[in-house]
């Protein structure tokens, strides 16, 4: 006897056997069981995740010699000539080779007569959306009001491309792609049922090249079984598919989160040593950034299948979340990018390059910060007239009682009033440097450009905020801006944030608005005393537009 590949020995022929797409077959089981036929049935969904294989089923439940019955008995005549695909009464068509409008007439002509064996004549009509416009015309009518002995089954991958008027007179079930979890499950069923020795993990890749395809699974499956002899292998799958080993993947990766540019090329040159597609090494990098990110933010979503699932729930406690989302950034448009670069090894080179040469802004903010709240130290220490002399930053001014016991008291007499009185105009446009060193964004940037600096006492900072912008508080902006505002002064701050009726001093937002202002009256008083424009005025009756005038940054 011939082989019969996995895809046809292993379908589905009843709805008990059918994978994934419960709220299908719950429709149609319940739709058998109460009677409830509709004449015309429409499945779409992607390649391979049951669409004619639902059909047939459906086709046996109504044509069981049995009964009507969602239950098919699968012994009787007709259920073993359908599941042979040689049932008089069950007409299957390929709508991509019958696309005209006459083998439509010629297909629906038939429509009128009896079924010959059957309770019904099925006609399922297989990538319907490839009939012509004229076709389509042509199967209104017959599938508005179809002879009570006839039923429609039609299935598509592309239901966009149905008319209107077709999709209005179906029942429309759309399957959904199946879930990597799912399709391993029932490969492990089929392995095991056919005593074939496997690896899961060469299952999960399988799975995730398989796409949601149940008839994909089972190909990749056939051919793998042949690649390996008998057996499914972890390493004979990736060298079958043309995927890289994860763990050199993953040794990449590790450079990459130390951020040494040396490890980082020669992970890259052992890459190369085995001749792999550099775009499918960066979809691997991309899937492993995923799964990273799901262990960082959701641990518990993270698939029990996921290769090497430990070693990636390790390194996402080394990195930040920031992080995680650039890198992932970065490596998807480079690998939209890739077919552009001279050489596929130089352009995911360049990617990686790429993720060492950026970080994220708030980190960067961190990184810095150190060095300019430690510098002025002793510059204070060594210059103290200075603080009367110059504005300086708020962080010089905790340091100075580190000075000598001799100097200490005059230290706290010039410095006591800037931290305890509320901040002059001087030390406002500190605060307002301050706040762009810190290298915020987003809320919270405007929370504190919108502050303005009370007092600072060692670790304990208090600002002032208008009530007009209170709603700018939360608890985790708040957060954020006590954690950077602690990085820059290299405390362990403690921010309190007060709501006052009006500030003293001008915030950074304020400041930023009136110098803004001013440059506009500017631009505004230099274009109206401008001699050519004033010639304009004076010789076209010409006017300036209100708005028009810009000041030049």
């Amino acid at each position: 006897m011939s082989y019969q590949v996995l895809a046809r020995k292993w379908r589905p022929q009843n709805f008990q056997e059918l994978v994934g797409q419960e709220h299908v077959q719950r429709a149609l089981v319940n739709a058998l069981n109460d009677d409830r036929l509709h004449h015309a049935y429409l499945f779409t969904g992607t390649r391979g995740v049951g669409k004619t294989t639902i059909a047939r089923i459906f086709s046996k439940s109504l044509n069981c010699e049995k009964g009507i019955t969602s239950t098919p008995c699968g012994e009787c005549s007709t259920c073993l000539e359908i599941a042979e695909g040689r049932y008089v009464d069950l007409i299957e068509v390929d709508a991509a080779s019958r696309t005209g409008v006459d083998d439509t007439r010629e297909l629906l002509e038939n429509v009128q007569y009896a079924p010959t064996r059957g309770r019904y004549k099925v006609y399922l009509i297989d990538e319907v959306h490839m009939f012509s416009k004229s076709s389509f015309n042509a199967l209104l009518k017959t599938l508005e009001e179809p002879p009570p002995h006839v039923k429609f089954l039609l299935a598509t991958t592309d239901p966009q491309k149905l008319p209107v008027t077709i999709l209005s007179r179906c029942l429309q079930f759309n399957l959904k792609r199946l879930p990597v979890s799912l399709i391993i499950s029932h490969l492990q069923h089929i392995l095991t049922e056919e005593k074939v020795e496997f690896d899961v993990t060469a299952l999960q890749l399988i799975a995730e090249g398989a796409d949601g395809s149940m008839r994909d699974a089972l190909s990749l499956l056939d051919q793998a079984l042949a690649f390996g002899g008998g057996k499914i292998e972890e390493q004979e799958v990736r060298d079958m598919l043309g995927n890289v080993s994860r763990d050199k993947v993953i040794g990449l990766l590790k450079a990459i989160l130390q951020r040494d540019a040396v490890q980082t090329m020669q992970a890259v040159n052992i890459l190369a040593e085995f001749s792999p597609d550099f775009e499918n090494v960066l979809a691997e990098l991309l899937s492993l950034l995923h799964h990273m990110s799901l262990a960082k933010s959701v641990p518990e979503a993270l698939d029990e299948f996921v290769s090497a699932r430990d070693v990636l729930l390790q390194l996402s406690e080394e990195i930040s979340a920031e992080d995680l989302h650039l890198f992932y950034q970065i490596a998807l448009i480079g690998r939209r990018d890739l077919p552009l670069s001279p050489d596929a090894r130089n352009g995911f080179e360049m990617i990686m390059l790429r993720m060492l040469a950026f970080r994220p802004a708030s980190v960067e903010a961190g990184t810095v910060s150190s060095s300019p709240s430690s510098a002025p130290v002793s510059v204070q220490q060594n210059n103290q007239p200075q603080i009367q002399e110059k504005s300086v930053a708020p962080a010089p001014v905790t340091r100075a009682p580190v000075a000598s016991v001799s100097n200490e008291s005059s230290v706290q007499e010039t410095v006591q009033p800037v931290i305890q009185a509320p901040m002059s105009s001087a030390v406002s446009n500190d605060w307002r440097d301050v706040v762009n060193s810190l290298g915020l964004g987003g809320l919270v940037k405007q929370l504190a450009i919108n502050c303005t600096m009370n007092q600072r006492d060692g670790c304990n900072i208090t600002l002032n905020i208008a009530s007009g912008h209170s709603n700018l508080i939360n608890p985790k902006a708040k957060q954020r801006l006590q954690q950077a505002l602690g990085e820059y002064f290299n405390i362990e701050a403690k921010l309190d944030i007060k709501v006052v009726n009006q500030v003293e001093s001008e915030s950074p937002a304020q400041t930023t608005q009136r110098e803004t202002n001013q440059r506009q009256q500017q631009a505004v008083e230099s274009i109206n005393e401008d001699s050519f424009a004033q010639s304009l005025k004076e010789h076209f009756n010409a006017e300036v537009i209100p708005g028009s005038v810009k000041p030049v940054t």
